[in-house]
């Protein structure tokens, strides 16, 4: 088993703060360009590549990665995706809404990058609870409220957007609790997998993506 009370491994000082910029770089360009450029489509479309490109980055910190890291990945990556499939046929999870073209290619009405937004979401939730001195189950807790905490920020401009679209463009209290409930679970899984969960880079993604979703919803 891997000792998770183990100290932060190393970390190339000179290389974090490339990530770190990197990471800024994406989301200030994304924020001026979505708040007040005349053409917010043309940075639309590369979101999902700043998806892609933020997952990367983390990768590269993360100290170990096993069989028992990549299939935590798979896992949540593969839950999140069938969730959201259930939910958009069904209404089941989280309300009656559906996709726009925003976030990609699409399988069953679903767009393929919103297993990888799960995944990171999960990730860096609970890699940012678990700097926090508690038992289990409030980890968990904690880091299920950090998930829904992003995701009530992205609601507001979600639409907007075109990320995904809500029934009478009413956001259901059903999301939030669908959200809290599965968020729970997923944390369930990163907390039992067996790889060091510790990343120098997941504190400036989370804050980093709080603040764009948020600064959007205020200027709206």
């Amino acid at each position: 088993m891997v000792d998770y009370s183990e100290p932060l491994p190393a970390v190339n000082a000179q290389r974090l703060r490339v990530a770190q910029g990197l990471v800024l770089l994406f989301h200030i360009t994304g924020f001026v360009g979505l708040a007040f450029s005349d053409n917010p489509g043309f940075y639309l479309r590369f979101t999902p590549l700043t998806l892609l490109l933020t997952a990367g980055l983390l990768l590269a910190f993360q100290p170990d990665r096993g069989l028992g890291f990549w299939s935590f990945c798979f896992s949540v990556a593969l839950l999140g995706f069938a969730a959201e499939v259930i939910g958009v046929h069904t209404g089941w999870f989280f309300g009656h809404y559906y996709y726009g073209d925003t976030l990609g290619y699409k399988v069953l009405e679903v767009p393929v990058a919103i297993g990888l937004n799960w995944l990171v979401l999960t990730y860096v939730c609970g890699t940012l609870a678990r700097y926090m001195p508690l038992p289990e189950l409030p980890r968990i807790l904690v880091a299920a409220l950090l998930m829904v905490g992003l995701d009530m920020c992205m609601e507001p401009v979600a639409s907007t957007y075109d990320f995904w679209h809500w029934t009478a463009n009413v956001i259901p209290f059903q999301n939030f609790r669908d959200w809290f409930i599965f968020a729970c679970l997923l944390q369930m899984l990163f907390n039992r997998a067996n790889f060091t969960k510790l990343n120098a880079l997941v504190p400036l993604v989370y804050l980093t993506q709080l603040l764009f979703f948020f600064l959007l919803g205020a200027l709206r």
